[in-house]
């Protein structure tokens, strides 16, 4: 059968990082870096430029990650973006970046599922591959959150950063057991009934239920893991790495524990780029690829929940 390999990762995170302490500054924000830090675990953000449109960061993601794995955008089938930040409300953002990488062929398009995104886009990529339809395919997860601040809501505005991560899957054959490499399993869940609990309002600003949203994520990320846990026979122990959104380190030390791996083996990136909404999975993922952490043959459990609600989760042999 015909396995999805990620053949190569990519990042970019805009160059202005702002600490808590600065962004309180900046932004006259009720708040304090301890009070942050604490609730959440972020202690900063980077913040797209003036003009550094969604993207701009996909594109430098993107060629990031071609480099990782040797190939041009020739090689290149289709894209799938990521994005709840698009430069604009028509054409889709990946078709910008298509033009930005010099493709002209294939297919671009985006998909919106906020922070279930990328795990959306992966999956979707994934499909295309396995039936044949495309032989590489880069997936990007993009956010330029930033500009969907109410900078006077401290329950939301301290929580967001901007940034891109991006990866190159492409055909290999495989045998249909766990013993491949490339990705095992994907899984996909939304429940609209709870669409009220994060969303943006008439201004185009993120409104959250703060403590609704946490108690949905714990309970939707423990089943989306069980369920990929069950359709790929793995025990806990046999997860070399969980890779989960970056919204909140509580959450994330949560999800580690009901796994039953130490700190050490789950990755998070919150503190430095806060929530990337659709760009904070291949951000972290980049991170420990590239910094050797993430190595060949290893398994890695992705897990995100996101607005809509929307939440899944993929198995992958490295």
């Amino acid at each position: 059968m015909i396995r999805s390999v990620v053949l190569g990762c990519g990042s970019y995170l805009p160059a202005q990082a702002l600490t808590n302490d600065a962004l309180i500054e900046a932004r006259k924000i009720d708040s304090s870096d301890e009070w942050i830090q604490r609730r959440t675990g972020i202690k900063q953000r980077h913040i797209a430029a003036e003009g550094e449109k969604t993207s701009d960061l996909a594109t430098q993601a993107a060629r990031a990650a071609l480099s990782d794995a040797k190939l041009t955008i020739v090689d290149i089938d289709m894209i799938v973006l990521a994005t709840t930040s698009p430069d604009d409300a028509l054409p889709a953002t990946a078709a910008k970046v298509q033009a930005n990488l010099g493709m002209d062929h294939g297919f671009a398009f985006d998909v919106q599922a906020v922070c279930s995104g990328f795990v959306y886009a992966l999956t979707i990529a994934d499909n295309f591959i396995r039936l044949g339809q495309a032989r590489h395919a880069l997936v990007i997860g993009a956010e330029t959150f930033s500009r969907l601040m109410d900078w006077n809501d401290r329950t939301t505005s301290v929580l967001f950063g901007d940034g891109a991560g991006a990866v190159v899957i492409g055909a290999r054959e495989g045998q249909g057991t766990n013993d491949d490499q490339g990705i095992l399993s994907t899984h996909l869940h939304s429940d609209g009934r709870q669409y009220d609990l994060l969303h943006t309002d008439e201004s185009r600003c993120v409104r959250m239920n703060g403590k609704e949203v946490f108690r949905h994520a714990v309970i939707n990320l423990a089943s989306v893991v069980d369920e990929a846990l069950e359709a790929t026979g793995f025990k806990p122990e046999e997860i070399d790495w969980l890779v989960p959104h970056q919204a909140n380190q509580r959450i994330i030390d949560g999800t580690g524990k009901k796994l039953g791996l130490p700190a050490e083996r789950v990755i998070s990136t919150v503190a430095l780029h806060a929530n990337t909404s659709a760009a904070s999975i291949p951000l972290a993922l980049a991170t420990a690829v590239l910094d050797g952490r993430i190595k060949r043959g290893q398994i890695v459990l992705l897990d995100a929940m996101g607005a809509g609600f929307t939440w899944g989760a993929a198995v992958i042999r490295w």
